[in-house]
C-alpha cells in the first residue's frame, strides 16, 4: 500500500511538471506574452526547483517524512489554487514558483521513503518501477491536455486549461489526507542520503571537478526542459502547427520516446562505458536538434521527440561520474548536483529572451551550447570507479574490485 502510494506521488509529480510545455503556447495567446515573459513560467519553477534541494534534505532530517510530505503537498496546493482562483499571469509565475517548492520537496523525500517501505533487497527494483511511472504520466501528460482542450465547447475558449489546476489542488487534498492516514514507516536516512555539513560543502566546493559536474546537470536539465518547452511554440511558430494537436503530440512524443531510452540506456551500460554511451548519447541528440530546428516540417515533427530518446541516459550518467569520483561527502555532493535543477530555470528563460529579439529558431540554436558541454564531459570525467560491463564482469577477480579509470 505505502509503495503505490509512493508511485501516485511520482506519477503526480512528473504529469504536473510536464503540462508546462504544451501550456507554453496556449498561455502566450491567452495572456498576449512575448517569449520572454513566456519563458519566466518554467523559469519559477525550476528556479524553486533548484533552490530546495538542499535544505529539503535538511528539513528531511529536522523534522521527519511525514511533515516533509505535508509540507510539500500543502505548497503544491496553495500554488495550483492560487493558479485556478487568479487566472492571471503574475499568479501562474508566482503559483509556479510554489508547486516547484513542493515538486522538490516531495523528490528529495520519496527516494529513501521507497528505500525504507519497499525494502533495500527490492529498492533496485522499484525505483526502475518509479522511473517509468514516471515516464508513463510524462507521456499522458500532454496528451491528456491535448484531449481536454480540443473537446467542443473547449477549443478556443481563453483559459480553458484552468480546470487541470483547479483538479491538481484537490489531487494534493487527498494525498495530504493519505499521508496522515496511512502507516508510514520511520525513515533513517543513510550517508549518502544525509545533507552533509556545511564543511562538507566548503569541502566539496572547492574542487573543480564538483563544480564541472554541477554545470553538466545544469546544461542537462537546461536542454531538456528548452525542448520540451518550446518544440510546441516552435512548430506552431515555423511549421503553422497546432498547439493543441501537433504540438501536443510532439510533447508526449518527447517524454515516451524518453522513456524508451532509458530502457535501451539500462542495456547499453552493461555493454559498453558509461563514457561512451553519454558520447555516442550526446552527438545523436546535437544531429537531432540541427534536424529540428532546420528540416522542414515533417523532419522536425519527429527530430524533436527523437532528441528526447537520446536525452535519456544523461542525467543519471552525469549524477553517477560524479558520485564516483569523490570518496566522500555523497549526500552533500547529490545535493549539490540536484541544485541545479537550475538550469531548467535559466535557460529557456535565455532563449525566450533571445528570440524576442532574433526568433525561436536562433534562441534554441542556443541549446547546443549545454549539448556540447555534455559531450565534453564524457572526455574530461575521471571516475575513480567505473560502471561495470559484461566484458569487465568477466576479467574481474571474484572479489568484485571495481575497475580503475
Amino acid at each position: 500500500m505505502i509503495v503505490s502510494y509512493i508511485l501516485l506521488i511520482w506519477f503526480a509529480i512528473s504529469f504536473i511538471t510536464n503540462l508546462i510545455g504544451p501550456l507554453m503556447p496556449i498561455a502566450i495567446e491567452d495572456f498576449k506574452l512575448s517569449l520572454t515573459m513566456a519563458g519566466f513560467m518554467p523559469f519559477s519553477f525550476f528556479l524553486a526547483y533548484g533552490l530546495i534541494s538542499i535544505p529539503g534534505g535538511i528539513l528531511i532530517e529536522a523534522r521527519g517524512t511525514r511533515f516533509t510530505l505535508f509540507t510539500a503537498f500543502a505548497l503544491n496546493f496553495i500554488g495550483a489554487l492560487a493558479i485556478a482562483v487568479m487566472p492571471g499571469y503574475v499568479s501562474v509565475v508566482a503559483g509556479l514558483f510554489v508547486i516547484g517548492l513542493g515538486m522538490a520537496l516531495l523528490q528529495v523525500v520519496i527516494n529513501p521513503l521507497m528505500r525504507v517501505a519497499a525494502g533495500e533487497e527490492h529498492f533496485a527494483f522499484f525505483s526502475v518501477m518509479a522511473q517509468l511511472v514516471f515516464g508513463l504520466a510524462s507521456f499522458l501528460s500532454p496528451l491528456a491536455f491535448r484531449f481536454y482542450m480540443q473537446r467542443p465547447g473547449i477549443e478556443g475558449q481563453p483559459l480553458a486549461w484552468l480546470t487541470f489546476y483547479w483538479f491538481f489542488s484537490a489531487a494534493f487534498v487527498l494525498l495530504a489526507l493519505l499521508n496522515y492516514k496511512l502507516p508510514l514507516p520511520a525513515v533513517e536516512l543513510k550517508d549518502d542520503e544525509r545533507a552533509g555539513s556545511r564543511e562538507a560543502y566548503r569541502s566539496l566546493l572547492r574542487r573543480v571537478d564538483v563544480r564541472l559536474y554541477f554545470l553538466g546537470i545544469v546544461a542537462y536539465v537546461g536542454t531538456e526542459q528548452s525542448l520540451a518547452n518550446w518544440m510546441s511554440q516552435f512548430l506552431h511558430s515555423y511549421h503553422g502547427m497546432s498547439a493543441t494537436e501537433q504540438g501536443a503530440i510532439a510533447v508526449s512524443r518527447f517524454w515516451g520516446l524518453m522513456s524508451l531510452g532509458c530502457l535501451v540506456g539500462l542495456g547499453l551500460l552493461k555493454l559498453l562505458d558509461s563514457k561512451l554511451v553519454l558520447a555516442i548519447f550526446s552527438t545523436l541528440a546535437i544531429a537531432c536538434l540541427g534536424l529540428a530546428l532546420f528540416g522542414p516540417a515533417h523532419i522536425s515533427l519527429l527530430a524533436f521527440p527523437a532528441a528526447g530518446f537520446f536525452l535519456s541516459v544523461m542525467f543519471s550518467v552525469i549524477f553517477a561520474l560524479g558520485l564516483n569520483s569523490v570518496t566522500q561527502h555523497h549526500g552533500a555532493f547529490s545535493g549539490i548536483l540536484c541544485s541545479g535543477i537550475l538550469g531548467g530555470a535559466v535557460v529557456p528563460l535565455l532563449i525566450g529572451v533571445v528570440a524576442d529579439h532574433w526568433g525561436l529558431r536562433v534562441g534554441l540554436s542556443l541549446v547546443f551550447i549545454p549539448l556540447l558541454y555534455i559531450l565534453s564531459v564524457s572526455a574530461w570525467a575521471r571516475p575513480l570507479v567505473r560502471n561495470q560491463t559484461v566484458y569487465s564482469a568477466k576479467n574481474t577477480p571474484a572479489s568484485n574490485t571495481p575497475a580503475s579509470p
